[in-house]
């Protein structure tokens, strides 16, 4: 599975950004996917999550101001972010589960993107 994440960028606070996420290659068995990001001088750390039937889970810190979606049939996820703040700087880097069997075993594994920058101006 590779993933693609697009749509980073500078914003003033306030402002707003849009982040997509496209899977590729062998996607059989695709469940959670998710957002994290890795504030500079920080740990990396759980933005948004939202299974394969549309339950979500948010960080405090993005709890009314992010928004996480996915499009099943693109195997896409996104996520939309609102009043950001400085704070909100950082890479940000999509997840997707998977859950495969071989030889009756079943597989979990994640898969990250590449992450994408997202710097917020005071």
């Amino acid at each position: 599975v590779q993933l693609q994440a697009c749509g980073g960028g500078l914003v003033q606070a306030g402002g707003s950004l849009s982040l997509s996420c496209a899977t590729s290659g062998s996607i059989s068995g695709l469940n959670g996917m998710g957002w994290y990001r890795h504030p500079p001088g920080r740990q990396r750390e759980l933005v948004a999550e939202i299974s394969r039937d549309g339950k979500t889970q948010y960080a405090d810190s993005a709890k009314g101001r992010f928004t996480i979606s996915r499009d099943n049939a693109k195997n896409t996820v996104y996520l939309q972010m609102d009043s950001l703040t400085p704070e909100d700087t950082a890479v940000y880097y999509c997840t997707a589960d998977t859950l495969t069997w071989e030889m009756g075993t079943p597989i979990a594994q994640r898969h990250w993107g590449q992450g994408t920058q997202v710097t917020v101006s005071s």
